[in-house]
């Protein structure tokens, strides 16, 4: 499976602005969490839910634009949950997601009025690309092809490549580019080394994740040199970004 990111996409917001949201349901934690770093790194806003009950409270608090929904979950299949979540929310897009791969299986997904079904194993990359189609023609988000990340006074500019912090433009090779985009889509959130060997390098390092030190030390010099700083370490957990104080 793996997780990078088609490279100049556009943004998706809703008409609102404000990010689009994905409520994921999968009661496989490591699965969510990885379509869930993958939907974060589109910028838009996730929760997400181990079994139908979690998904139907959450659905009522959240209001997702869009639903990836497993069939088998531990209290009730994904074709219950789905019937329960029209009732409130009548046009979500519902993208199935199931080991399951048997033509009447995805037939049975469909007719109960899932709008795409994806099986196991996939790829990330596969499963976003159906997400924005989905939400695409439901109409409910809009593309803005200029992609701004701000956080605090650091700013990059995902189509020009720029990148400043304050009054001050700040150069980066491509790998440092990539990191700090990577951090800035997830501000605040402490990313282990793991996940972003994964993001960044697109595959395992094996014993030299000391790369990720290396590369956030040269981020810090060029980032938050003389300044409050932004690139902090959480000891035996990983690394996160926030607006200096």
């Amino acid at each position: 499976m793996t997780t990078t990111s088609p490279q100049g996409r556009t943004e998706m917001l809703r008409p609102d602005r404000n990010p689009v949201r994905v409520l994921i349901v999968d009661d496989e934690a490591s699965l969510a969490e990885l379509l869930s770093m993958a939907l974060r790194y589109e910028g838009w806003e996730v929760r997400s839910a181990g079994d139908g009950a979690g998904a139907l409270s959450t659905a009522r608090d959240f209001r997702p634009d869009a639903v990836i929904l497993d069939v088998m979950l531990p209290d009730m299949d994904g074709l219950t949950v789905l019937g329960r979540l029209r009732r409130e929310l009548p046009d979500v897009p519902v993208l199935f997601l199931t080991a399951r791969d048997a033509v009447e299986d995805r037939i049975a997904g469909l007719t109960a009025g899932g709008d795409d079904y994806v099986t196991k194993p996939f790829s990330l990359e596969e499963v976003v690309a159906r997400l924005r189609g989905l939400i695409r023609r439901s109409g409910t988000a809009t593309a803005r092809s200029e992609s701004t990340l701000v956080v605090g006074d650091l700013v990059l500019d995902e189509d020009s490549h720029d990148v400043s912090r304050g009054a001050d433009s700040i150069h980066l090779t491509a790998t440092e580019f990539e990191l700090l985009r990577f951090l800035m889509r997830n501000p605040r959130r402490v990313l282990s080394k793991a996940q972003i060997l994964d993001r960044v390098w697109n595959y395992d390092f094996g014993g030299q994740a000391n790369v990720v030190e290396l590369y956030i030390s040269y981020l810090r010099k060029k980032i938050d040199a003389g300044r409050s700083p932004m690139i902090h370490t959480r000891r035996g957990a990983g690394y996160l970004i926030k607006p200096g104080e």
